[in-house]
């Protein structure tokens, strides 16, 4: 149980923080059916509070990096060209995991193939798209006027699959489809699928996880959607949904169990991160919140007990 709050506060401040506004239809269309996890992030609401950008500084992902330079290699500024930027994790049956991102903005597509063109950078055509390289190791190509795609060859190559029919795309997966249309309004957003979902819950609980009947659980656990909300101060909400109420509420006692250990040990700012979460059950959700105002989250980014669970 020690490991419980620690690891459930570093679950939405850390994994693969992301930003919201829904998936266009150009987006979606490129989505495989196996899809592990997508994050969407929102420039726009980010920019727009100091708290968050404090975060996104703080914490950005290896991947988000990744996608801002070749963002910058085809000569988009992502601050201020870009409304919102998705990362989606699928599963490929020939290659394991892939990545694309997609960027969604106030760019021009004829603006930058004609820069491409001066530039003598001839595109390779894969069904009807042109792809371009991005300058990153990444290729690119425009799904319409202000939607781009990134990803290396073989995954962006997965992703048109899947646009153009040859491969089944998420709107195939109903669950998934589920998830996103629950979780796609807030500020920042995710949903990840089952066998994710199971891994993430096994590690957030620790000790917790080595009850007897916690493998007939884990099974009954089908998916989660978390989003992060800066209109005042940080509230974030996760949702883990299971088959049943029964599993809901034995995931929430366990949940509580493990907050109600750390409340009594914890001290500084370890103790101020769990003070500020809360879980319950709801149907056949667990339900996982944390509020907290600009001041205090702020301790917490600059703190050592952040540094410490964010390694």
């Amino acid at each position: 149980m020690k490991r419980f709050a620690l690891i459930v506060t570093v679950l939405f401040l850390i994994s693969n923080a992301a930003l919201a506004a829904p998936l266009a239809t150009a987006a979606r269309s490129v989505i495989p059916k196996l899809t592990q996890q997508i994050i969407n992030v929102d420039y726009r609401t980010m920019k727009g509070s100091t708290t968050a950008m404090a975060l996104k500084d703080r914490v950005m992902p290896p991947n988000l990096k990744e996608f801002e330079d070749a963002l910058r290699g085809v000569g988009i500024n992502p601050d201020k060209d870009v409304d919102t930027l998705a990362f989606v994790t699928f599963r490929s049956e020939k290659s394991g995991l892939r990545m694309i991102g997609i960027a969604q903005g106030q760019f021009s597509a004829k603006k930058i193939i004609q820069r491409f063109a001066a530039n003598k950078i001839k595109p390779v055509k894969y069904h009807t798209s042109n792809l371009y390289p991005s300058g990153t190791g990444l290729q690119m190509t425009f799904l319409d006027d202000f939607t781009m795609l990134f990803g290396d060859d073989g995954a962006i190559r997965d992703s048109l699959d899947a646009r153009n029919g040859d491969a089944e795309s998420v709107a195939s997966n109903a669950d998934l489809t589920d998830l996103i249309n629950g979780a796609s309004d807030g500020a920042i957003w995710s949903v990840l699928d089952q066998e994710g979902t199971q891994n993430m819950m096994h590690s957030a609980l620790g000790d917790a996880s080595q009850v007897a009947d916690f493998d007939a659980i884990k099974q009954r656990i089908l998916g989660s959607r978390y989003a992060m909300d800066f209109s005042s101060g940080v509230k974030f909400d996760l949702d883990v949904v299971t088959a049943d109420s029964i599993t809901a509420g034995t995931l929430s006692a366990l949940v509580k169990a493990g907050m109600a250990y750390r409340r009594m040990t914890a001290t500084g700012n370890d103790k101020l991160a769990v003070d500020n979460l809360s879980a319950d059950s709801d149907g056949n959700r667990l339900r996982v919140h944390f509020k907290a105002n600009d001041n205090q989250f702020q301790t917490l980014l600059s703190s050592d007990f952040f540094a410490a669970v964010s390694k």
